[in-house]
């Protein structure tokens, strides 16, 4: 029996993810796993969540006035706060590392995290002061506007657009591969056509190059009216066709269903996640419901218990008598009240009683009504 047991357990261990049965294993074996525990709740806590995006705004707002020359006499203080941020940020990525140092790289926005927290450490490497380093300390420095993008690994709502986008991406490629096709098509055609140095628009469809630059113009409909008047001063009529083809195949068309299908992606990302928020809402009451009945029956159970050990033959005799002890400011549901014939017979009276008493209210106020139109006509005549 026990090579079966054990030929099991390896199946079921060999068919687990490999780094998460380590991790388990891993946890399993720490010495520290109530600290462990302590930390890994304090990174789930809502209100670190909100201290962690509190300090990300509050780096914005920095970066943002070291942008301001007439405010770049503080820049110490700004240093400073920066040199406070970047500790705040190794901090959270050594706690996060801490409670799971397997899985904490398989996460692409604490791979993401690292990056930025590296690059935020590059400008005080270089000497800014020396003329051969200061573009390059510029270019480092600007790159620290990424530490902002932090925000998205704090809200479930932009992590679920990041995935939408991420999955449309391949889709999207397609789409402009085949815009790339049909650009290339009609910039060859173009030059045929216009590319004349002589009697043609050499500028604009002289070349491949500018050919194209030219077409990607007429996709973004962006001045196309102008090109257009290039080749009508020159004699070409009929290319306003080529142009008017070009753009319903090129926008309307190719460039039109890219943002459809990154529409539609985002729309059902977002169904999704509103599921997922809806399931977990369910789960928290489920929970609940779940502790509310195992207090109840815990209760139950203790009564039972206290009525098997005393003098009392019955649980109705135990109930019987915790009655007696009640004060009359205790609320107390009396048996099957509700249900009783008398009950009913009262309840209905006092419904038949309510109606009666209505509709003599709005009789006489009908007619109260009434009198008083009347009165009115008789002053008027």
């Amino acid at each position: 029996m026990e090579p079966t047991e054990s030929f099991h357990q390896r199946r079921l261990v060999s068919n687990l993810n490999l780094p998460y049965c380590l991790s388990l294993k891993l946890f399993d074996r720490r010495r520290d796993t109530e600290f462990c525990a302590y930390i890994r709740r304090l990174l789930q806590n809502p209100l670190f969540n909100s201290i962690m995006i509190s300090i990300i705004s509050l780096n914005a707002v920095f970066l943002g006035l070291e942008t301001d020359y007439a405010i770049k006499l503080l820049f110490f203080s700004f240093q400073l706060a920066d040199l406070i941020i970047i500790s705040i940020y190794t901090t959270e990525i050594l706690l996060k590392f801490y409670v799971d140092p397997l899985n904490y790289w398989r996460s692409g926005y604490n791979l993401f995290d690292v990056l930025v927290l590296f690059i935020a450490y590059l400008p005080y490497t270089i000497d800014k002061n020396d003329i051969k380093h200061y573009r390059t300390w510029n270019i480092i420095n600007g790159f620290q506007a990424l530490k902002i993008l932090k925000l998205i690994s704090y809200n479930r709502g932009m992590r679920s657009l990041i995935t939408a986008l991420g999955q449309t991406v391949k889709t999207v490629i397609y789409v402009l591969v085949l815009l790339f096709l049909l650009m290339f098509i009609f910039a060859i055609l173009g030059y045929g056509l216009y590319g004349d140095p002589e009697t043609g628009d050499s500028k604009n469809w002289g070349n491949l190059a500018s050919a194209l630059f030219t077409l990607f113009c007429l996709v973004t409909v962006d001045g196309w009216t102008d090109f257009q008047n290039e080749l009508d001063q020159r004699g070409f009529s009929a290319s306003r066709a080529f142009t008017i083809v070009f753009i319903l195949l090129g926008f309307f068309l190719f460039f039109n269903m890219s943002i459809g299908v990154v529409i539609m992606n985002i729309q059902d990302s977002t169904q999704n996640y509103e599921r997922e928020l809806k399931a977990e809402k369910q789960a928290v009451l489920q929970a609940k419901k779940q502790a509310i009945l195992q207090r109840q029956q815990e209760e139950v159970n203790m009564l039972i218990h206290q009525q098997k050990t005393s003098e009392y033959k019955t649980f109705s005799e135990l109930v019987e008598d915790f009655k007696k002890t009640l004060h009359h400011s205790d609320p107390m549901v009396l048996e099957d009240f509700c249900a009783s014939i008398p009950f009913i017979d009262l309840y209905l009276t006092s419904l038949d009683l309510q109606d009666n008493t209505v509709y003599r209210v709005s009789l006489s106020s009908t007619l109260y009504e009434t009198a008083t139109k009347q009165s009115q006509t008789l002053e008027q005549i």
